[in-house]
Parts: structure tokens; sequence; C-alpha cells
């Protein structure tokens, strides 16, 4: 977010009188084409005015200026390069290839382009310290020190700074790239006071506010600058973003298709914005065609390959791409912890679950992500592989509103709930998830069939195993059913579990508990609280046994239905 200077730091501010004007006669057009910011317009212009054999350094200077603007980088690089190598070169040539070099990622060329210019600015000395006092030089350094995350420079450039709108919006945007949005929105808030007419203030502002999660302000905010200018497509891709987090990614796509109808001269410098966004709106369709060449023009769009790895189930690709990037933003932190946490999961890894651990605690404890959304999910998922889920629960009730219908949200909600006890409301909540995959997922399965029995609804819990396929988690499935059945005193269909048990591994244990559950279902039955005719279950279920205790306790039982007259045979 580095300012689009009105005019450029070269030639035309500190042209003669005659140069003026020359100037007035000549490119009256030209600032017509600057003024509508059609950039491509006035660049044929220019390139008329070259070819015809009527250029100048001046004319080189203003193509490069709009090979910035139309964001070619490379093109307005290659311009200032050619004029750095004049006898005459104007000093502030070299803080506008530093520009430049900023925008393609050169960050080492940039701060040697900013420091040739040191102390030869046309208009402005050094500190003693070396230190500029050009105000562009110092905000590209400002900037830089931000990108070499050295903070003392940082700090020093910082005190630099002068209380001049240029300098503010350098700070705020410097601001944002450290995610302190509020601060930034509070400066852009203070310079629109004075200046109504800053209308693309309130684009970043907007901004401010779609990463602060407030997405019906930021579209509100952002409303201004389009009734004005509705062919930006910086601003339109925006709208598209808060589209999609307000309502869903076909939404979003339309907004962008708007955009793409526009064909407006902004367009061309968003293409790769645009084909990113879109792959995005369609839930990952066309990723790995999409986003691979992107990853060094987009930073969110490694992220987004990251994301759709995970989604595909493929976290070792997902860990690659993210193994040597140091996080600097919350984003960044938060995909790392969850990388590390379905590693450690799906490893059995105990250092990647720390790691994880501790970055989810990082950004839900800042200062600035602790009453977003994302900071507290980071909370709530610190705490959950920190297995306290009373914690866990005071951070996922306060976000709830927003993912009610989420199913990844609402599965590990689900699973606090029941951890913690609440077993009713985490049945419920199950039941609100239709992700067909989560459904079919044993973790699933078993905290379902766990609830059912903990609510007394054990014959759901066995209709659930009688739907799997015979497996090793189905015989878990099986494990739990019998267990918790007895445990809470649902003999029948512990004795049903513990037979099919005692079937596949002839363990005394499984007899044990399938002695013990039928017992329990005759008690049940002789106390009026199971129906008389599960006897006869009861009775198959002991003969399917060859153990000697089985005739004892089977002619016991007879007796007592010959007794009440149940029939048993």
């Amino acid at each position: 977010m580095m300012l689009s200077r009105q005019k450029p730091a070269t030639g035309p501010g500190s042209s003669t009188p005659a140069q003026e004007s020359k100037k007035k006669k000549q490119l009256p057009k030209l600032e017509e084409y600057l003024d509508s910011r059609d950039y491509t317009g006035a660049f044929t212009l220019l390139e008329f005015t070259r070819n015809s054999g009527k250029g100048s350094d001046e004319t080189d200077m203003w193509l490069a200026y709009c090979y910035f603007h139309l964001g070619d980088y490379k093109a307005a690089m290659e311009e200032y390069e050619k004029l750095s190598k004049k006898e005459a070169v104007n000093p502030d040539v070299w803080v506008n290839l530093g520009c430049c070099y900023f925008f393609l990622g050169m960050y080492p060329e940039a701060e040697t382009a900013a420091r040739k210019g040191l102390g030869k600015s046309s208009h402005q000395a050094v500190n003693e310290d070396g230190m500029p006092k050009s105000s562009l030089q110092n905000r590209l350094l400002f900037h830089l020190s931000q990108k070499f995350n050295d903070e003392k420079k940082l700090m020093s450039h910082h005190q630099n700074l002068q209380d001049i709108i240029q300098d503010q919006l350098s700070l705020a945007s410097i601001h944002y790239l450290r995610s302190h949005y509020q601060e930034a929105i509070d400066i852009y808030k203070r310079i629109l006071l004075d200046n109504r007419d800053y209308l693309a203030l309130n684009v970043y502002v907007a901004l401010c506010y779609y990463k602060l999660d407030y997405y019906d302000v930021s579209q509100e905010v952002l409303a201004v600058y389009l009734q004005h200018f509705n062919d930006s497509a910086i601003a339109l891709n925006l709208k598209a973003c808060n589209h999609f987090r307000l309502y869903n990614g076909k939404a979003a796509e339309a907004e962008l298709k708007n955009l793409q109808d526009l064909a407006s001269p902004s367009f061309t410098f968003a293409q790769d914005l645009i084909k990113h966004n879109l792959v995005v709106f369609r839930g990952g369709e066309g990723a790995l065609q999409v986003l691979p060449p992107l990853i060094d023009v987009i930073p969110e769009a490694r992220l987004n390959l990251v994301i759709y790895y995970l989604k595909q189930d493929d976290v070792n690709e997902a860990y690659n791409l993210l193994k040597d990037i140091e996080p600097t933003t919350p984003q960044e932190y938060i995909l790392k912890g969850v990388v590390n946490a379905a590693l450690g999961q799906e490893q059995g890894s105990r250092e990647h679950l720390k790691i994880a651990q501790q970055y989810f605690q990082l950004v839900g404890g800042s200062a600035s992500e602790c009453d977003t959304i994302p900071g507290r999910q980071c909370m709530a998922a610190c705490f959950f592989l920190l297995k306290q889920f009373e914690d866990v629960l005071i951070y996922l009730n306060s976000v709830k509103s927003y993912f009610y219908n989420d199913d990844r949200f609402n599965y590990n909600y689900a699973q606090a709930k029941a951890t913690a006890g609440n077993f009713k409301e985490a049945e419920e909540i199950f039941m609100l998830i239709q992700s067909e995959k989560i459904k079919n997922d044993y973790t699933y399965l078993s905290w379902l069939a766990r609830c059912y029995i903990m609510n007394r609804k054990a014959r759901l819990a066995w209709e659930l195993y009688l739907k799997m396929e015979t497996s090793g988690e189905s015989f878990s499935l099986l494990q739990l059913i019998a267990n918790d059945c007895y445990k809470m005193g649902q003999f029948y269909y512990a004795a049903k579990a513990f037979d099919v048990l005692e079937r596949l591994d002839p363990n005394p244990e499984y007899w044990e508990g399938k002695r013990g559950a039928c017992v329990g279902v005759f008690q049940q039955i002789i106390a009026g609280h199971e129906p008389r005719e599960t006897l006869r279950d009861i009775l198959q279920i002991l003969r399917n046994t060859g153990n000697p205790q089985v005739e004892y306790i089977i002619r016991v039982m007879k007796k007592w239905a010959k007794d009440n007259r149940v029939p048993v045979s």
C-alpha cells in the first residue's frame, strides 16, 4: 500500500519555466488521462510522442510512471534503469527505481537503489547518521525495514516520518502489514476528516474492516468509493470477497464477473488476483492449475494451496509448502498450527502437536487477534490440544452463532461438548452435520454412538454398528457400545455387543461382560424395566457360548419364566 503519487518524483517537478510552458502546450491531454486514471491512454500518447522523435527524458519519466501505475513494474524498472545510466541523472530516479524493485520483490536491490539516492536529492539533504530526509526515500526504506524484519531500522525510519499525508499513509500501511488494523483505521479516518475528497482511503478502511471480520461495515465504507469509481479492480475485488464471507462463493463470483465484463483499464493490473480469487470462490476448483504459478506473486496463493491440500487430506504436501516459511501474519501462524496439528494426529507425533498448540496460543493470545473470531478459534484449538475442554467451550460458545451450518465447527464443538459430559447438546450438534465424509469418519461414529448411549438411546448406537462393514473400526465401535452400555445399565445392547465380540475373539473378558449383561437384563425384566419378551433373546445369546456356567444361568432364567408364565421356547 505504498502511496501512488499524483506526479512522479522525477523531472516534471523540477522543470525550468520554459519547460513548464512547453509542457502546458504539449501535455494537456496527458493530464486528462492521468486525472481519470487511464494510464493505458497516457502510455499510448507518450509512446506516440517518443516514436515520432519528440521524446525526451521527461517523456521517459512519464512512461515509467505509467508503467508503474499499470502494474508493469518490470517495464517501469527498465525505463528507470536506462535513465539511471545517463550522466546527468536526477537522483530521484534512484528512489523511483527502488520503488519498482520493491514491487518486484527485489528487496536488496531496492535498498541499494534507495541508498544511492541518499544525499543526492535535488531538494533535501541527509541526516548526520546517513538517514534520509527525502520523504519518499524514507518511506521506501521504512517499508524495506518491515520486509527485512529489522525492528531497529523500522523504528528509526518511523521517527523520521512527518505529519504529512504521504508519511501518515505509509505508517498506516505498515500498521496494516503488522495486523494492527484498528491503528490503520484511526489514521485513515483522521485524514478523511480533513480530506473528504480522498475517496480511495475508503477502500483502505474497508480493507481493514474486512481483515477485522466486519464484512458488513466493510461493504458500507466501500460503497462510498464505488459510487464514484465503479470500475476499480481493487474495490470490486474486495466487494466480491465481502460477498464471499457474507453469502457464498456464487455471489462473490457474480461480482467478479461484473469486473471482467467492464474490462476497465485497472482490470489488467488485477488479472492474477482475480484468477486467484475465483479458485477460492469455487471451493478450490482449478487450484492445482492456477495457484502454483502465483505462489511468489500473491502471498495468499501459497496459503490457499495449503488449504486445498488439507481439504484433500494431503497433509504432507501442505506441510512441505509451509515448512520453510517463517510465519509473520496471523493467517500464516494459524495455517502452520493447523498443518502441524493434522500431521501430529496422523503420525501420532507429540512434537508436532506441541508446535501446533504454541502457534494457536500465539495468535489467540495476541492483542490484535484475541477478540477476533479466528483468534478465539485459535484459543479453542489450543485448549483442545491441551485437553482442557471446559476452556474450549468458553471460546467456541462465544463464536458459535457465526458457524451454525459449518460442519467442521460443529464437529469440533460437539466433541468438546461430549468430552465435557454435555451429551444431550453434543448429540444435537452432531446431528446438524451434513458432510458425508465426516459422517463416515470413525471418530464421528464413535462419539455419536457414545452420545446415544449416554442419552439412553442404545438402540440407535447399535444401528450405527449394523450399518458398518466388518473392519477394525467396527470392532472398536462394538467394544465401545458393549462397555458404555454396560456402564449405563443398558444391558440388553451390552449383551448383544459382548456376544458378537466373543464370537469374533474368544477372550474370557468378553464372556464375563456378556454374562454380567445378561444377568443385568434378567434383573430389569423381573423389575419390570424391560419387556418380558426380551428374555427369549437373552437365552439365545447365552446359548452361543460353550462355557459351563451357561447351563446354570439358563436353568435359573427358565424356572422364573415358567413360574411367571413367560414363553421362552
